[in-house]
């Protein structure tokens, strides 16, 4: 660790062109920390495609998120799936038996239940003829089942469908060592007491040491953390700038929190405690307390900390989506249509939180929208640093024409139609439930607002894929990109 100030600039490619270039252009949103929404309602414009069928949400809910290790800690993953499943029927009224499909999205699984969207289903009273399966895309795990169902209706196979995600990250699964686990199998096949004896006496005291879980890529073998504090530093973000964002986050979600803003919760009683209402990350701080905590990934120059970062999270989400006419026919209002989407990849190591850059100018292209037309900005906050860098990347003329091949930058989304409820920097992160909450703000947030379309965006592990999607209002209501 003793080369950590100039370690991430020389994984980057060209890195010092980036250094140079972005050093001196600093961002700063302290200027616009509070800015108040300010979205006006357009001449509506509609994006429905001729010959295929316009698919709307109806509605959408989540339990409360919560920090790993509290109320949820007793539960397992299908127990908070099956909650949200069983708030979306209570919210909705729609009956069982007109859902075609469930899908729902998880990272971690849990090994009992991993198909946990089928043991969901029928632990909220789904009939076991309703077929559900679960996918896994890392953060934006929700998402690809909520694109899954997008595809299923606008394809005639379905009309009714049910997406959503969970994580349990108070219980992740800590296996054995690869050696004990040989050990352990070979023992089982074993037939002699010989052959048992000879195996037992290869067992080593450090076969017990455990393999603990970790947010890290394969490919690399780098945390997210650590790949998102050499992002902040090729991008020239500083700490400050970086706790700035995390205020902003937690300050807007307090308010929106106060106000009843955030609507898509559902109530949760935890068997043998207390009922949960509200988020429990919530907690804004100040400046000078934030600037106390140390680094938590590059020590100790870093400037990703505790504070900056999104936290470990319980939680699980769900959200009904219909062909609109079926909708219409069932006396829905729908709340919003699905417009658009986009999945990208990018470089794993130097480019891994860099998704939202690369996918905003593919998909408005795709809608024949650009970033003005944009009234509610969704993104997924894994660390303010990644924002930051992605809104740096999003206002260079230099990185579009270097790195995306394009002539002009993409544009920086206006802090006043961004995140204004709050994001997960403060809401809470459960990996594979965040797609649906993004979905919902966008939703909720251009009915408040009065505005016509959202865009809704998240990165995620792997470098492999990241999404973007483009949201639309209800006709009485609003349009909007997802």
């Amino acid at each position: 660790m003793t080369t950590i100030l100039a370690y991430p600039f020389k994984n980057l490619p060209t890195t010092s062109k980036w250094a140079l270039r972005f050093a001196i252009r600093p961002l700063s949103c302290s200027s616009q920390l509070r800015a108040a929404p300010a979205v006006q309602t357009k001449t509506k414009k509609t994006l429905a495609k001729p010959n295929i069928r316009n698919v709307v949400v109806v509605d959408g809910v989540r339990t409360p998120f919560l920090l790993s290790g509290t109320s949820y800690k007793d539960l397992m993953p299908h127990d908070l799936a099956r909650a949200a499943l069983t708030g979306l029927l209570h919210r909705t009224s729609v009956p069982k038996e007109v859902v075609d499909y469930i899908i729902f999205g998880t990272v971690i699984q849990e090994v009992k239940t991993s198909n946990v969207a089928r043991e969901a289903a029928l632990g909220a009273g789904f009939s076991d003829k309703t077929p559900a399966h679960t996918v896994t895309m890392a953060c934006i795990s929700a998402n690809q089942a909520m694109t899954t169902g997008v595809g299923l209706i606008a394809s005639g196979q379905c009309d009714v469908i049910v997406a959503g995600g969970v994580e349990l990250m108070s219980d992740v699964p800590i296996r054995h060592s690869r050696k004990m686990r040989k050990l352990m199998l070979d023992l089982n096949k074993a037939k002699s007491m010989g052959q048992r004896l000879s195996l037992i006496s290869k067992f080593r005291l450090n076969f017990l040491a455990p393999e603990l879980p970790a947010v890290a890529e394969f490919s690399t073998s780098e945390t997210m953390g650590h790949s998102a504090d050499r992002l902040a530093a090729a991008f020239a973000v500083s700490r400050l700038e970086q706790d700035e964002y995390a205020l902003r986050s937690h300050s807007l979600a307090k308010k929106a929190q106060d106000e009843g803003l955030l609507s898509d919760i559902v109530p949760f009683k935890v068997p043998g405690k207390d009922t949960v209402t509200k988020d429990n990350g919530i907690r804004p701080s100040s400046l000078e307390q934030m600037a106390k905590l140390k680094p938590a990934f590059i020590k100790p120059y870093g400037t990703v900390t505790a504070a900056n970062s999104s936290f470990l999270t319980d939680g699980a989400s769900a959200i009904l989506i219909m062909a609109e006419e079926k909708a219409l026919a069932m006396g829905y209002k729908p709340k919003a249509y699905l417009r658009d989407f986009m999945y990208v990849s990018q470089d794993p190591k130097d480019q891994l939180l860099l998704g939202p850059t690369y996918a905003t100018p593919k998909v408005l292209e795709k809608a024949g929208l650009t970033m003005n037309d944009i009234d509610a900005f969704e993104f997924h906050e894994a660390f303010s640093g990644q924002i930051l860098a992605n809104f740096k990347a999003m206002d260079s003329d230099w990185f579009a024409e270097n790195y995306m091949g394009r002539k002009t930058k993409v544009g920086l989304p206006p802090l006043e139609k961004f995140n204004n409820w709050g994001g997960s920097l403060s809401l809470g992160h459960p990996f594979g439930a965040t797609g649906c909450r993004l979905v919902m703000a966008a939703a909720n947030r251009l009915r408040k607002e009065g505005g016509q379309y959202g865009l809704v965006a998240a990165c995620a592990a792997g470098g492999q894929v990241r999404y973007r999607g483009v949201i639309g209002p209800s006709r009485e209501s609003f349009s909007w990109n997802d």
